[in-house]
This record gives C-alpha cells, structure tokens and sequence, in this order.
C-alpha cells in the first residue's frame, strides 16, 4: 500500500498541457469534491468551497487569463488543443473564516491525487484573473476566490529528476518538449539540529 501511494504521490505533477478532446464530466468533478470534503480542516470550520467550469468558452475565457510558468517565460501558455478542459475555482467563504491556511493545501494535494489515480492532471493558480472571475459568476463579497485549479487528460510528459545543484531547482523542457522538474534531495530536506549539552 505504501508503494502505490507513493507512486501516486510522484504521478500528481503539476501538468500545463491537456487533450483538449478529452472532456471530464461534471459529476466525476463532484466525485473528488465529496471525497476532498473529508480531509481536515482548521476548528473543522469547513470554509472552502468551488464552482466547477466545464463549459469549453468559460474555460477558454479563465485560460487566458492565467499565467501558465513563470520559469518558462518564452511559452505563453498551453495552444489550441492543449488547453484544460475544466476549472475549479476554490473558495473561501469569509462568513465562516478569515483564512483556510491549511485547508486548502489539503484539500488541492487531495484533489490532485484523486485526479492522478483517474487518468487526469491538474494545474494550480493563485488566481490571476481574480476580479475578471468574480465577476463572471458575480459572486457574492463573503466569497473570496482562494485558487484556480485547471483539469483535463494530460498531454505532456512529466520527468522528476534529482537537483544536482542545491541553487537550480528551476523547471525546463527538452528539445523534445519533455518537462523536467528537479526536486531537492532527502538530506537536504531534512535538519539534524544542533542539541545544546544540558550540563
């Protein structure tokens, strides 16, 4: 069990390319959200919730006006044919709590495997756009637009690789157009404190 969820773990990457000819229904949508309901939440106050986007000229309109890699700054974004064939866009309802500190990473991170295990990928934003969106949906004050989370089939391939320079984590693509995403090592992640002699 630990080694599939670990492959699972390593499977959820953030993906900017989609089969656009690839739609997900809405109530498979739905499943991962009634399953994400279940992660834990601060005080279990539960502020988080999402609108869910699969109509291709909505998402086309929330395509544009994300900003798709900030370490690939010659790519504008995924062309026609490779762009999400579905949105999430997380909430926070500010009549339940100020902030969803970790509610929300929980709830993304659960998202994200949930989508691995079925074929999908996602990509999140912070919410470029925040003002456009809300007011596509003319959301109402008490909803804060928390993150923008695309979905769709990936069509890009993904390569986790060990970064053999602590300074150069920065993600590139090949010749081929293959994604490289450098990740630091275990030894680096972890720290031996120093612990001070009590005599």
């Amino acid at each position: 069990m630990q080694h599939i969820l670990e492959s699972l773990i390593r499977k959820n990457r953030t993906c900017r390319r989609f089969d656009e000819t690839v739609r997900i229904e809405p109530l498979q949508i739905k499943r991962w959200l009634n399953a994400i309901r279940y992660t834990a939440s601060m005080r279990n106050v539960q502020p988080l919730k999402y609108i869910i986007v699969t109509d291709p000229a909505e998402c086309n309109e929330i395509t544009a006006l994300q900003r798709w890699a900030a370490m690939l700054p010659d790519w504008d974004g995924p062309e026609e044919g490779e762009r999400p064939t579905a949105y999430l866009i997380q909430l926070l309802d500010t009549d339940l709590a100020p902030a969803a500190r970790f509610d929300e990473g929980l709830q993304l991170e659960a998202l994200g495997l949930l989508a691995s295990e079925a074929g999908y990928g996602m990509c999140i934003f912070h919410g470029y756009g925040k003002g456009d969106i809300a007011r596509m949906y003319d959301l109402p004050t008490h909803l804060s637009i928390n993150a923008v989370i695309a979905l769709g089939r990936p069509m890009e391939t993904i390569i986790l690789e060990e970064a053999r320079n602590p300074e150069y984590v920065k993600y590139w693509r090949d010749a081929e157009g293959k994604h490289h995403v450098p990740k630091r090592p275990l030894e680096e992640i972890i720290v031996e404190p120093n612990k001070p002699s009590i005599f």
